[in-house]
């Protein structure tokens, strides 16, 4: 799968989340969806974009959309992210990389000089019609919840 960019329909999902059940991208028809991508749970990136996306939770709401994140961390580890922390958002988990590959968050990615394979941290703003409205690739963690709320608001 290439890049994804505006206008594309959003790839479906059907991955099992922190509460329980599976969470399916149809679950979310006629609303928006922020679909977050990130490295691993209790990281220190992770935890900061994971806090401020449940910090920005209500007002994300009020302009109709939800917050997802997807990891590959199993259920029991986000379970433990998710109370440790007291996060907000549910927490997806895509162990086969099924969906980030779709999405195009795994990939070819430079750490300290080095070429390696592996999960680039990446945001997708889904509009209400599943197609996408705005990508936020490598993402820089600080900020960034905010400026995804004021994509959403514009």
């Amino acid at each position: 799968m290439g890049k994804l960019s505006a206008g594309d329909r959003a790839p479906a999902f059907d991955l099992a989340s922190d509460l329980g059940k599976n969470v399916k991208l149809s679950d979310f028809k006629g609303q928006s969806l922020v679909l977050y991508f990130y490295p691993r749970d209790n990281t220190p990136g992770c935890t900061r974009e994971a806090q401020a996306f449940t910090k920005l939770l209500p007002a994300f709401k009020k302009a109709g959309a939800d917050v997802v994140g997807v990891s590959r961390d199993s259920l029991a580890s986000h379970g433990k992210f998710r109370d440790a922390l007291k996060l907000k958002v549910a927490l997806l988990s895509d162990p086969d990389l099924v969906a980030h590959k779709a999405y195009g968050a795994y990939g070819a990615k430079t750490m300290y000089g080095k070429k390696t394979m592996g999960v680039i941290r990446s945001t997708f703003l889904i509009g209400k019609d599943s197609r996408i409205v705005r990508v936020w690739g490598s993402v820089k963690v600080d900020g960034h919840a905010e400026a995804v709320l004021e994509a959403l608001k514009t």
